[in-house]
């Protein structure tokens, strides 16, 4: 066995021996259904902080996002912007809702929903859109982890047995202790997730002749599309190096000229991903915390400013570098899926030991989502299924029991998706996020707005979820005359704009009963009074709105097109400047901050994620009640 394998597998051996650890170490604190659910609703600051962090950004940011930066150009590098965009969901929602469950002792965001909403409906829809999204979120993971295991093995393992080995050890510490042996195995598995994109974004450099050798090369690659007249915009530029308009008015986004990647498909994109922190899974993560003090931590440092610097520089570095190191003859027959451990190979002679040490980072990455929303959706099911419906006088250790039995069954399942049907993994992937945004409405409702009620927002989470499907990639099982993301708008947007239509009509046509009204008073009255802006934050509403909008309108919209030549002309690669940085990527840097300043502004100055006394919400909800 070559030193390669050797320090890969001592490596991996050591990281899942930590991990097997904190799941026994979790089953012996696990005392209680609540317990093993919620980790007793005592998440320290800094273990939420580093977990949220993990789960946010799964093995698609280590291997994926670089690797479509590769193979569709800084169109896709926009797409960086899920950074900030992922955690904005969180400030707008995520310390009501611990609010709420701090209040009301939900487990689930079933019960709450339901609470709230009156009705079991929406309780149901939740639960499925937490299955909808951990499968196929889960199989992408495991289907990723496979393919690693292929290339830095040099076909040693096959990608089905590093699927099984990956699904075993996750399966078994998730199993065992419940949400508190994920949140601290997350905590490690953010360190080496950030580690490990930075340290391949410097092997890009090294391997491209220092930064002055990258920026030389990629200008040669530029040049040279223009003069063979292949990979252009309409307007003629590099679709490596522009956006190929804000919108094109094609069926289907494969029709579109100079790649999909317009203004308008960026923005809903991020839509998208903005479904990962309004999801079923983070509102339970919300519950877990024993204070409300973490969130504005993990939503503006944490997330936006550290990993929106790491994603915007180093991980554009890897994608765009790839075409360099093609080019230099280093790297051959590269693909968006092996991009990244053909990069780790680089090292086999060098540096084998740091062969290992990557293989964590990106092993890290891909457990650290999967095994969240496994522990999640389990708690969901047995909270919202079997024991409001099987089994109602349940014991403690009954429901722990059963709860380990679905974190079985969702890994199972998701094994089953991604060993036999790889495309449709990819498919279903893209579909979970997308999903997970069509929470939206309902969370709107829940924390801010009064109108909606529950028959519009089950209405609209059901159309919702079919229009997200219809236009998805999916779009091709159902026989539709469109293809995927028609008119370049990604099929989140697609799916919001129907949700949002079908939720305001259906509500403004609908009559509550006095209970349901009464239910919906009594949960705003105790966001208003513990969680409400004061009257100087009021003030500076319309000024909120203002500066969001013009983030996602200019920033990683339809008016970011101003960004391919504001700065210098995408064909003069000698014009480029600062530091030989082509416009497009200058433009992504100066929004990077603008909209680190936003998330700054809504979640500390406008008090969105200000701390709130817990004894407080206890007396206010105790005086509602």
């Amino acid at each position: 066995m070559d030193s390669k394998l050797i320090w890969l597998a001592g490596f991996v051996g050591l990281y899942w021996t930590y991990c097997l650890y904190w799941g026994f170490k979790g089953a012996k604190s696990a005392k209680t259904s609540s317990d093993y659910f919620l980790a007793s609703r005592s998440l320290g600051v800094w273990v939420f902080v580093l977990a949220a962090t993990a789960t946010s950004f799964s093995g698609w940011t280590f291997v994926g996002h670089p690797g479509k930066i590769f193979t569709d150009g800084l169109p896709y590098a926009f797409a960086s912007f899920y950074a900030l965009t992922i955690p904005f969901t969180g400030v707008l929602f995520l310390r009501r809702q611990w609010v709420l469950g701090k209040a009301y002792r939900y487990i689930t965001p079933g019960e709450m929903y339901s609470d709230y909403y009156g009705g079991n409906a929406i309780r149901m829809l939740t639960v499925l859109v937490a299955f909808l999204f951990s499968v196929p979120y889960l199989g992408v993971q495991l289907r990723a982890s496979g393919d690693l295991f292929y290339v830095l093995t040099d076909g040693l393992i096959n990608p089905n047995t590093g699927m099984i080995a990956l699904s075993t050890v996750v399966m078994i510490y998730v199993a065992s202790g419940g949400l508190r042996s994920v949140a601290f195995v997350d905590c490690a598995q953010a360190v080496l997730l950030a580690l490990g994109i930075i340290i391949l974004g410097g092997v890009v450099i090294y391997y491209a002749g220092g930064w002055s050798g990258f920026i030389a090369s990629f200008a040669e690659i530029i040049r040279n599309d223009i003069t063979s007249g292949e990979n252009l915009t309409v307007d003629g530029f590099s679709k490596k190096v522009a956006l190929p308009g804000s919108i094109q008015f094609v069926s289907s986004g494969s029709q579109s000229v100079g790649g999909s990647w317009t203004g308008i498909m960026c923005m809903t994109y991020m839509f998208a991903l903005m479904g990962i922190q309004s999801s079923p899974a983070f509102s339970m993560w919300a519950f877990s915390n024993k204070t409300s003090r973490a969130f504005r931590w993990q939503q503006v440092i944490a997330s936006s400013l550290i990993v929106g610097i790491i994603l915007f520089s180093f991980t554009i570095i890897q994608g765009l570098g790839g075409h360099v190191l093609v080019e230099q003859g280093i790297l051959k027959s590269v693909t968006d899926k092996n991009l990244i451990p053909q990069l780790i190979n680089l090292l086999s002679e060098s540096a084998p030991w740091l062969v290992g040490l990557l293989a964590v980072c990106a092993l890290a990455a891909m457990q650290s989502t999967g095994a969240a929303y496994m522990s999640t959706f389990s708690a969901m099911f047995t909270k919202d299924i079997y024991a409001r419906y099987i089994s109602k006088k349940s014991s403690d250790s009954e429901l722990k029991t059963i709860g380990r039995f679905f974190v079985v069954f969702v890994t199972g399942a998701a094994l089953i998706v991604a060993a036999n049907s790889n495309q449709a993994i990819v498919m279903l992937g893209g579909l979970a996020v997308a999903y997970g945004f069509q929470m939206y409405p309902s969370l709107i409702g829940l924390c801010y707005y009064k109108g909606f009620n529950n028959k519009g927002v089950v209405a609209g989470l059901t159309v919702g979820l079919i229009a997200v499907t219809l236009t998805d990639k999916t779009s091709v099982w159902f026989g539709v005359p469109w293809g995927a993301y028609p008119f370049t708008v990604h099929s989140a947007g697609w799916g919001i704009f129907f949700n949002l239509i079908t939720t305001f009509l259906v509500s403004n046509v609908s009559k509550e009963t006095e209970l349901e009204k009464d239910n919906k008073n009594r949960i705003h009255e105790l966001l208003s009074t513990v969680a409400g802006l004061n009257f100087y934050q009021k003030k500076k509403i319309r000024l909120a709105w203002v500066l969001t909008l013009v983030w996602f309108l200019v920033g990683f919209g339809p008016f970011a097109t101003i960004g391919n030549s504001l700065f210098s002309d995408p064909n003069s690669p000698s014009l480029w400047a600062p530091f030989g940085l082509p416009s497009l990527w200058i433009w992504q840097i100066i929004f990077l901050f603008y909209g680190i300043f936003v998330m700054w502004f809504l979640a500390f100055h406008m008090g969105l994620s200000k701390p709130i006394d817990p004894d407080r919400v206890d007396r206010v909800a105790k005086s509602l009640i």
